[in-house]
């Protein structure tokens, strides 16, 4: 028996179709098929709306063009530098060397060059994990804020206030260094609070780049920067990832903690793959019109960007159920012979075995009437005219993300640097470019000299054919070796074989290659003697003289530095400074700094600043006047900051400047008492007077009986 629950009779039909249910007329119920075919339905008519469709083909056009410059400019030279430094020839030499017969011998000059540069920077930029080439610097005026500037008018009014009361008459001038004397103590407080805040926020910020894989990046960049023309690192990107964390939960036993896997946002920084980035054709830095990145997504990564700001779902999804079964790949030239450069399988091609995406990340600019179509309101864009900076991916034919470029001053989150810049070039030179022409030069004088030492190894036959017995065939020279020959019919007494040596050209050819190997010293700035070689005659003989040459060689690799210290960490701290001080929710981190990128200049600095700290605590311990001036606390300061060099807990060594006033204060107060005792005639008062031990028993001064001191000091 079925009950009535109180409604009325429930009417249930099919007769939308397939796939839909109405209950009662009024309420309809959809498969999830026909949900997702609906959802599919819906974003192709959005991606067909005139303004997305203006959009996908302004993107299209920027890429064509970006693509078609680099291809017959940059490409071949990148396919070279890839080829050098894994010691493979280009295809066309490869094949006129297979086929003259000789030697494929190949001189790794170029991979040596470009290990021994990657060397030097790393030395230089990552010598310690926990050292880095950057660092903040306070204002050196500090910027007053409202309210300190109000205090400190209301602590002039009532110092003027006392001394009216008091009966004098302070003048202009009086008042005036009153007022000066105010604020410099003023000045003061805000440099300290302001050097704190900068100490702190110099901290986290370290933290951050090292969490997100600042270390990483900077190292596959370094390698990028010696064999590319140009290396290129991004960040910060701010991603979505997954973290363990302890999570406090609540139970029928109680309270407790549990490690549950939670979404966290993190700042992240990546190499950008040279290959992959495209810049405009007429661009000379990033920021020079369009920059265009193409990615190459697992279905995980794209299925990953559901949910997150800016992305838009419905497109994903469209992409995913279109694309994903077999993959999306606008293959390029570029592709296979960058598979066979690499010395990969170009089978793949035609298979795509890991069924990536190709997405195009687009940084350029559009107009503003565009982006009020989009659906932005006058407020964000004021002026329809205005070319205003976004950020578009592009799969295929549709557009997953669209964004106003976040950055105040349309900067995009890329940076580049190259070995060697060239003024007004987007590319420059690498290590790799610099010394191909002595590659190939070494490599033909190497397959020269290996061919004429196997010609010069032991004679050559000259033999007539015409007077060898019948079937006798000579191809083998052995000792021993006996001669059949038939006689001449002509009389005329030449010899039926004859012997003679090759010339052996190993000296000059070796010369050739001493010359054009040392002018790839010259031309990279990377000399021999920088990677562990044999020290250099004349000069180099002497302790001097080496120091002198090593000196002069470190004047190139300075050179690349300042381009990285200008061109990449500058603009990167600056980048991450800003959005700690945009986003971040810590009063205490915010403050008036710069940034300075310090690169070789600051770690030499750093050195001789360590030295010179080192000479002036050791005045500091060493003489009783300098110890009066700077007092225990100075002297506190200066062993903490010590500690610190040494990675050493400074807090468990050194107490704090608080816990070192208490104790001159307790040491003050007994000194005091132990005078007034002995002015009144009793006896001086102990310095353990009214402590005791642990079992309660007062502690005692007596001397032990040996009459020596009971402690050392």
């Amino acid at each position: 028996m079925i009950e009535d629950d109180g409604y009325d009779e429930v009417n249930i039909t099919s007769a939308n179709g397939p796939g839909t249910t109405v209950i009662g007329g009024m309420v309809q119920v959809k498969s999830a098929k026909q949900l997702m075919e609906e959802e599919q339905a819906q974003a192709e008519v959005d991606n067909n709306k005139p303004v997305v469709r203006n959009l996908v083909n302004h993107v299209k056009e920027a890429w064509m063009q970006s693509r078609m410059s680099k291809q017959t400019q940059v490409e071949p030279r990148m396919l070279q530098s890839v080829r050098s430094r894994r010691g493979e020839y280009d295809p066309d030499l490869y094949a006129q060397i297979t086929e003259q017969g000789g030697t494929q011998i190949y001189m790794m000059l170029t991979s040596n060059k470009c290990r021994a540069a990657s060397s030097w920077l790393r030395d230089v930029m990552l010598a310690n994990y926990d050292d880095k080439p950057w660092t903040l610097e306070t204002s050196p005026v500090p910027d007053m804020p409202p309210d300190i500037m109000q205090d400190l008018m209301s602590r002039a009014e009532q110092q003027v206030e006392q001394i009216l009361s008091q009966g004098a008459n302070p003048t202009q001038t009086d008042i005036k260094q009153m007022l000066l004397s105010l604020k410099d103590q003023a000045m003061r407080q805000l440099t300290q609070i302001a050097d704190h805040t900068t100490d702190r926020m110099e901290k986290k910020m370290h933290a951050q780049m090292l969490d997100g894989g600042w270390a990483r990046a900077l190292t596959e960049f370094i390698d990028d920067l010696t064999t590319f023309p140009s290396a290129i690192i991004k960040g910060p990107v701010v991603r979505r990832k997954k973290e363990m964390k302890w999570v406090k939960i609540s139970d029928q036993e109680g309270a407790g903690y549990d490690l549950k896997m939670e979404d966290t946002l993190q700042l992240e920084w990546d190499r950008v793959d040279p290959f992959m980035a495209y810049p405009a054709p007429d661009a000379s830095n990033i920021d020079d019109g369009a920059f265009i990145e193409r990615h190459q997504l697992h279905r995980s990564d794209l299925h990953a960007m559901i949910g997150v700001e800016g992305y838009s779902e419905p497109a994903i999804r469209a992409v995913l159920e279109e694309y994903g079964n077999g993959g999306l790949r606008e293959w390029i030239y570029l592709d296979g012979a960058r598979l066979a450069a690499e010395g990969k399988n170009t089978a793949s091609m035609s298979t795509n075995p890991s069924d990536l995406i190709d997405a195009l990340q687009y940084w350029g600019t559009v107009q503003g009437s565009m982006l009020l179509e989009w659906g932005l309101t006058e407020e964000e864009v004021p002026d329809p005219v205005a070319e205003y900076p976004i950020e578009a991916w592009l799969i295929g034919n549709w557009v997953i993300k669209a964004v106003v470029n976040p950055d105040p001053y349309g900067r995009k989150p890329y940076y580049k640097a190259s070995w060697e810049e060239i003024p007004g070039v987007f590319w420059g030179n690498s290590v790799a470019d610099l010394c191909r022409d002595s590659q190939s030069v070494c490599n033909a004088a190497a397959r020269a000299l290996v061919n004429n030492m196997s010609l010069a190894s032991g004679p050559q036959v000259v033999y007539n054919i015409d007077r060898l017995p019948e079937g006798e065939n000579i191809t083998q020279l052995m000792p021993w070796k006996i001669w059949q020959v038939t006689s001449d019919p002509m009389n005329g007494g030449q010899k039926p074989i004859d012997f003679f040596q090759p010339k052996s050209l190993s000296q000059e050819l070796l010369i050739i290659y001493e010359r054009f190997s040392d002018m790839a010293d010259e031309y990279t700035g990377i000399p021999r003697y920088m990677m562990g070689g044999s020290a250099p005659g004349g000069a180099g003989r002497t302790a001097s003289g080496m120091s002198m040459m090593m000196s002069n060689a470190g004047k190139n690799i300075k050179q690349v530095v300042a381009n990285i210290d200008e061109r990449v960490i500058d603009l990167a701290v600056n980048r991450l400074y800003y959005m700690n001080m945009r986003y971040g929710d810590d009063p205490e981190l915010k403050g008036d700094v710069k940034v300075k990128a310090r690169g070789v200049s600051g770690l030499l600095a750093k050195e001789a600043a360590q030295q010179r700290r080192n000479e002036f605590l050791n005045i500091a311990l060493n003489s009783p006047v300098a110890q009066q001036i700077v007092g225990p606390e100075g002297v506190a300061y200066l062993l903490r900051e010590m500690a610190g060099t040494l990675d050493m807990n400074a807090d468990d060594l050194v107490p704090t400047p608080e816990e070192i006033r208490i104790k001159m204060a307790q040491q003050q107060a007994m000194a005091a008492q132990q005078q007034q005792a002995a002015a009144q005639g009793g006896s001086p008062a102990s310095p353990n007077q009214g402590q005791t031990l642990e079992d309660g028993s007062p502690v005692t001064n007596q001397m032990p009986s040996n009459g020596q001191a009971g402690g050392s000091m």
